[in-house]
């Protein structure tokens, strides 16, 4: 629900679409090492972030950090060894809980690995989203005109941060 209200808060010159992860199976080196080829759903995964200009991860907060899901999705994406689709790929964080801090230890624990994994991430401005249980109304739609403008200037920011890590990227490959 989250992730499609930031879709629908883009600027228009973002086309966003939602990446399933929850089916990917578990990553295992040892099946890249003797599987040819790999599990399709690693492949076709693969190939949607590298196709991709940019990631926005939206992720619930488990036990102050992400889910299991987005943990092994990362995992996917970076091999095998020197063929990450994440390198160097723009991204954003929102994370959101329950509880009053908004997934914090989520989107801090994120970002640890997105450096690892050489992707770029906006560091201001932040979301994080507490109480995400009130984010929505009744009508699966945000709750109040704070968290609407909040969201959509997150995004417009995202936009511009896609754009300048993009241009530096051609301007660096000459």
């Amino acid at each position: 629900m989250l992730a499609n209200e930031l879709i629908s808060l883009a600027p228009s010159s973002m086309r966003l679409e939602v990446v399933e992860i929850g089916h990917l199976p578990f990553y295992n080196e040892d099946l890249e090492r003797v599987i040819d080829p790999p599990p399709a759903e690693w492949t076709t995964f693969r190939g949607c972030i590298k196709v991709a200009d940019a990631v926005l991860f939206v992720t619930p907060e488990y036990n102050r950090s992400v889910p299991a899901a987005l943990k092994n999705a990362l995992d996917v994406g970076s091999r095998p060894y020197g063929r990450s689709v994440w390198d160097r790929k723009p991204a954003a964080i929102v994370s959101s809980s329950p509880g009053a801090i908004g997934g914090f230890g989520a989107n801090h624990h994120l970002r640890q690995s997105l450096v690892f994994l050489n992707v770029p991430t906006m560091q201001q401005p932040e979301a994080y989203l507490g109480h995400a249980d009130k984010l929505f109304d009744e009508h699966g739609k945000l709750a109040g005109d704070g968290i609407h403008k909040l969201l959509q200037g997150f995004m417009q920011a995202f936009a511009n941060w896609v754009e300048t890590i993009r241009s530096h990227d051609r301007q660096i490959a000459g």
